[in-house]
């Protein structure tokens, strides 16, 4: 991969830039395919080292915010080292992410079960760090490539992420289909998009970016951002940091009587702003920039939150695996097919205009979504069109709008958007959508069978990010649904209750079975895992079991409560978006219409 050329790009495309866009293509799909697949071949996981549904949260729940994080260090970069060199790095830590995970099983057979987990989660990490530096090239390489028709293309080039995840349920499909194939072939085509994008820029010029083509050095970037805009970035980064901290090994001890994680996230986000500060000459940047940060950050809740439970829901409200992963593939295939069609409507409408369409949009579908006779496959199908059409539009127009409002902001600017959007989506999107079904379910449940909550409650208490220890009347801590019960729960339901007399093994069973297997074959066993599994057996047999008929109805129907009606608060975050929007509309039709500023 080249060094950056000295020209700035020209106003027709080269050969070369075609390349250069269709590589960056290719990183988007191969995220996509990365994050699709990944979260199929879990219970893979589960059942061939004998993970935990915790253990199995713990693997995955920081790539997001890993991805985040990744985004926001190589944005100060990209200019600074060029987008080849960039690149170089994000390709080599795809390919050893891949090395590493594939690696878990001859580490499992070496040293057990904390071995494989090491590999998973290591390799993991490496993958979001990849897609983090991916990212920090990608954008601003297609806004200087495409600089008069930004929006457009962006869009164009984040229809990778849609296709990547299509695909990726696609392979999983085909695989299953085809007979028994282990999870490292199903994850190792990825490879397959990260060796053409390796290929596509090996040794090809990159151009600089319209700040760097124009002679604005680094400090003046950071400048443009200024204080307001970085100190968004930089309360998002103290979000982060405890989960860095903790996938690192790191536990800071309660420090005066506070959580020590959060406070120490809390002063290294801080130190950053104040040393972001001094090097840029404490430039206050732009109120109008910080505000786009922030709904960027709330896109990044709606969407990418959404999308991570969206399959989950789909499953639970339609009683069908395929036909949620029917109606995922559909909502992606129509934003794939629609972010193509982002540069008419813009000269239209233009992206202010689009975006708050696209919020109106967005609320709506999730309100229906959230309705309690949306349950069956034509209606859910029909809502979830329309809160598809709604997210299509939402992350690669605000890039563009960043990039065509702050140019001189450069790759950072567009850096930070993304990071910003990435964390609020690991940070808060997931885990507080979670929160929310779970204090729903446990509401209603309390209402119609308190001694079945009591039999199935978590022993530890949840609350949402952030707002449940600023505001505990606003969002109380509760102890949700216990996940291991559930499952046994689940699969009884699903196997030995549903086929009467036949000889059904419950995956509780086969862990246990495979644990005394283990023991027997003289290989190590946690001791916590043991523990936990044998209790679990005992509770199920005196207390899950006995009550099951009695359960049955009353905890399927405070489940399917609790995660429709999350999904209909959820629909809050897209209408404060339109409000947000609509400002915006306001302010730009006030200062003369909204309008590109070229360098």
């Amino acid at each position: 991969m080249a060094s950056t050329a000295l020209a700035p790009p020209p106003t027709t495309t080269s050969t070369n830039d075609r390349f250069l866009f269709a590589a960056s293509f290719l990183t988007l799909i191969a995220a996509g395919i990365g994050f699709s697949v990944r979260g199929v071949i879990l219970a893979d996981w589960g059942t061939q080292f004998g993970f935990t549904q915790t253990e199995l949260g713990t693997i995955t729940g920081g790539g997001l915010i890993g991805f985040g994080v990744a985004i926001i260090f190589f944005s100060f970069f990209a200019d600074l080292f060029g987008y080849g060199k960039l690149m170089l790095v994000a390709f080599l830590l795809h390919a050893a992410s891949a090395v590493v995970t594939f690696a878990a099983t001859p580490v499992y057979a070496a040293y057990g079960k904390d071995g494989a987990f090491a590999c998973l989660s290591i390799g993991l990490w490496l993958f979001a760090l990849g897609n983090g530096t991916c990212e920090a090239v990608i954008n601003p390489l297609t806004a200087s490539l495409f600089p008069r028709n930004k929006t457009h293309w962006l869009n164009i080039l984040h229809a990778g992420w849609p296709l990547g995840l299509i695909l990726g349920v696609l392979i999983t499909l085909s695989f299953d289909l085809s007979g028994s194939v282990r999870w490292e072939a199903k994850l190792g085509v990825f490879l397959i998009p990260v060796l053409g994008y390796g290929f596509l820029m090996f040794n090809r010029p990159f151009p600089k970016s319209e700040a760097e083509a124009a002679g604005v050095p680094l400090k003046s970037m950071m400048g443009n951002v200024g204080l307001i805009g970085f100190a968004v970035a930089a309360m998002f980064l103290a979000f982060a940091f405890p989960t860095l901290l903790t996938a690192v090994g790191i536990k800071v001890p309660e420090i005066g009587g506070l959580a020590g994680g959060p406070l120490v996230g809390y002063v290294m986000g801080a130190v950053i702003w104040l040393v972001f500060a001094v090097y840029s000459g404490f430039s206050p940047g732009s109120f109008l920039l910080g505000f786009l940060y922030l709904l960027h950050a709330l896109i990044g809740y709606v969407e990418l939150g959404t999308d991570s439970w969206i399959t989950n829901i789909t499953t639970r409200v339609l009683k069908s695996g395929t036909n949620a992963q029917l109606a995922f593939v559909w909502t992606n295939l129509l934003m794939f097919t629609l972010r193509f069609t982002a540069g008419p409507i813009v000269h239209r409408i233009n992206p202010i205009g689009l975006l708050l369409i696209s919020a109106i949009l967005g609320c709506a579908g999730l309100a229906m979504l959230g309705l309690p006779f949306t349950d069956t496959i034509w209606l859910w199908l029909a809502a979830v069109t329309v809160y598809g059409i709604g997210k299509t539009f939402y992350w690669p127009t605000m890039l563009g709008v960043i990039s065509e409002r702050f140019p001189k902001g450069g790759a950072l600017a567009l850096g930070l958007a993304g990071g910003i959007g990435m964390i609020s989506a690991g940070f808060f999107g997931g885990p507080g959508i979670g929160y929310k079904q779970d204090y729903l379910a446990v509401q209603k449940i309390k209402e119609t069978s308190p001694a079945t909550y009591a039999r199935y409650k978590s022993d530890a208490a949840e609350g949402f990010p952030i707002l449940s220890d600023v505001s505990p009347e606003t969002a109380p801590k509760i102890a949700g649904f216990d996940n291991a019960k559930l499952k046994v729960f689940n699969d009884y339901k699903g196997g030995v209750a549903a086929k009467g007399s036949e000889p059904v093994m419950t995956t509780l069973d086969k862990d246990l079975a495979t644990l005394d297997k283990e023991k027997a074959a003289g290989k190590p066993v946690g001791e916590k895992l043991e523990t936990s599994l044998r209790n679990l057996k005992t509770w199920w047999a005196t207390q899950g079991l006995p009550n099951f008929e009695a359960d049955k109805e009353v905890l399927t129907g405070a489940e399917d409560y609790g995660a429709k009606t999350a999904l209909l608060y959820t629909a809050g975050v897209p209408a404060a978006l339109a409000v947000g929007f609509l400002l915006l509309l306001i302010y730009f039709a006030a200062t003369g219409g909204y309008k590109q500023v070229h360098i």
